[in-house]
C-alpha cells in the first residue's frame, strides 16, 4: 500500500514537472519569437517577403465559397463573439460549476489581452495592408483578432486539459482547439486586414498573456488559501 502510495506519488511529480518544462519551454518560445518578429517590423515597417509570401499563398485560395467560410472563423474572435462567450464562461463557471477562480480567469485573460493589444499598437504604429477584402480600422501590428484567439482559446486548452478525464477526448479537443487559433490567424491574413508577421506576433503575445496571466491567478490562489486557512481554523 506504501509502495503503490509513493509509486502514485512520483508519477504525479513527474508529470507536473514535465508540463511545467513544457510551459516554460513555450513561453520562451513566444518570448522570442515576438522579440524577433517585433525587430524585423521596426527595421522594415513595409510588408516582409514572408509577409508578401504568405499573400500570395492566401490569393491563390481565394474563391466565394471559401471567403465565406473566412469570413465566418474569422468572426470567432470578434469583439461581438468574445464578449458572449465570455460572458457565459464566467457564468458556468459561477453557477453551475461554482469555481471562483476560474471566474476570474476569463476576464483577466480577456480584458488583459484587449488591454496589452491596444498598448503594442499604440507603440509600433503600424499601417494595416492595402486592398483589404473587409472593413477594417485601427493599426495592424500585432493583430488583434489572432492575440484575442491565442488567448481565449488557449485558456480554453488549459481548462480541457485539466478538466476532462477521457483521454482521448481530451486530446482531440486540445487539437481541435489549435486547428481553430491557426484557421483565425490565417482569416486576417486571406482577408488582406493583417501581414502574417502581425498575426504571428499575435499569437505569440496572446500566448504569453495566458500563461502569465493564469500564473498570477494560481499563485495568488495558493496565498489567499493559505491566509484564510489559518483564521478558519481559529473560528
Amino acid at each position: 500500500m506504501i509502495r503503490h502510495y509513493y509509486r502514485k506519488l512520483a508519477a504525479s511529480f513527474a508529470l507536473f514537472t514535465l508540463e511545467l518544462i513544457f510551459v516554460m519551454a513555450v513561453f520562451l518560445a513566444c518570448v522570442l519569437v515576438f522579440l524577433y518578429v517585433s525587430a524585423e517590423v521596426v527595421a522594415a515597417p513595409g510588408p516582409l517577403k514572408f509577409d508578401e509570401s504568405a499573400f500570395a499563398l492566401a490569393a491563390d485560395m481565394q474563391s466565394s465559397g471559401f471567403t465565406t467560410f473566412i469570413e465566418i472563423i474569422t468572426f470567432f474572435a470578434s469583439r461581438h463573439f468574445m464578449t458572449a462567450a465570455g460572458l457565459l464562461l464566467i457564468a458556468y463557471f459561477l453557477f453551475v460549476r461554482r469555481h471562483r477562480w476560474y471566474s476570474l480567469k476569463v476576464p483577466v485573460v480577456a480584458l488583459g489581452s484587449i488591454s496589452l493589444n491596444l498598448v503594442l499598437k499604440f507603440f509600433f504604429d503600424r499601417q494595416r495592408p492595402d486592398m483589404p477584402l473587409v472593413d477594417a480600422s485601427g493599426l495592424s501590428f500585432p493583430s488583434g483578432h489572432s492575440m484575442i484567439a491565442a488567448s481565449f482559446y488557449s485558456l480554453l486548452i488549459y481548462l480541457v486539459w485539466h478538466h476532462v478525464g477521457s483521454k482521448p477526448l481530451r486530446n482531440f479537443l486540445v487539437a481541435l482547439l489549435v486547428i481553430f487559433i491557426l484557421l483565425i490567424g490565417f482569416s486576417r491574413i486571406y482577408l488582406r486586414v493583417h501581414y502574417a508577421t502581425d498575426v504571428v506576433a499575435g499569437f505569440a503575445a496572446g500566448i504569453l498573456w495566458v500563461i502569465i496571466g493564469i500564473g498570477l491567478l494560481r499563485r495568488i490562489e495558493k496565498f489567499t488559501r493559505k491566509e484564510i486557512a489559518p483564521v478558519v481554523e481559529e473560528d
